[in-house]
Order: structure tokens, then sequence, then C-alpha cells
């Protein structure tokens, strides 16, 4: 499906195939793109599998490039932004599953392309309850 960044996300384990243990999912994004920065109450890894990502952890950024593997703890702000010249990939986990994540994305993919968006991507947010925008994407807080 596609994800709110400018690429293709394919959902690799779900809610309901690992017993609400784990969501798992690889994504990719354009370059320069990232979501908001946001938080949520599960915990999340990102492994970088291309390209290079800057990732925002409550005050700290840091890059994460291919190999990386990124902890976030649940309840710490967070958010991320390919920062290379082609699209970029990663895997990542979000424990335990998280059946308003799952939802958020397959409601975000339906959308029409011209009702996608910054204000989409908030109001979706808050009607499936996956996380709570805090505020913008790491390329309008903190550009290059």
């Amino acid at each position: 499906m596609e994800n709110p960044v400018g690429g293709v996300m394919t959902f690799k384990a779900m809610a309901g195939d690992t017993d609400g243990a784990v969501t798992a999912l690889e994504t990719s994004a354009a370059p320069g793109e990232g979501p908001p920065l946001h938080v949520h109450a599960e915990h999340e890894l990102i492994y970088t599998l291309e390209g290079t990502f800057r990732i925002r952890l409550g005050a700290e950024i840091q890059q994460a490039g291919p190999g990386s593997f990124v902890f976030i703890p649940g309840g710490t702000p967070h958010t991320w932004q390919n920062v290379g010249d082609r699209p970029a990939r990663f895997f990542a986990t979000v424990m335990p599953a998280a059946t308003a994540f799952e939802e958020f994305f397959r409601r975000y993919a339906q959308l029409p392309v011209e009702e996608r968006g910054a204000e989409a991507f908030a109001r979706i947010a808050v009607e499936t309850k996956a996380f709570d925008v805090l505020g913008p994407p790491l390329a309008v807080s903190d550009p290059l």
C-alpha cells in the first residue's frame, strides 16, 4: 500500500497474525520525506535497509545508515527523514502489536491522492487513536 511519505509499505506481520505480539512492516520513503513528530505508547524498532535516515528521539537527532538499528521506547516523541537523494527503506516493528497503527495506514492509503497530506495525517491519527501528532516533520522543524 502507499504510505504517507511518498513510498510503499508492506505489512509483514499484523496483530491478528502474532496474537497481538507485534506489528512488523517494511517501508520506503521518498527523498527528503518523513512523518510529523509523533508519539505512541508502543515500543518501536527501526532497522535501515537502504539509504540514510535522520531519526529524532526526544531532543536528539541521529543518523541511521544501512544496517543501523534504532530502538524507540514507547512514549518517546520521534520522527525520521530520508536524507538521501533516492528512496530509502527500513524494516520496523511495533510492540506490542498496534491495531490502531495498522488501521491508520490502511485508511490513509485509501484516500484519493488529492486528499492526502499533513491535515489528513493528523485527522486519521486522531480518528484511529494510532498516535498523537506533536509537531511538523524534520524537514520543517530541523531543515538540513
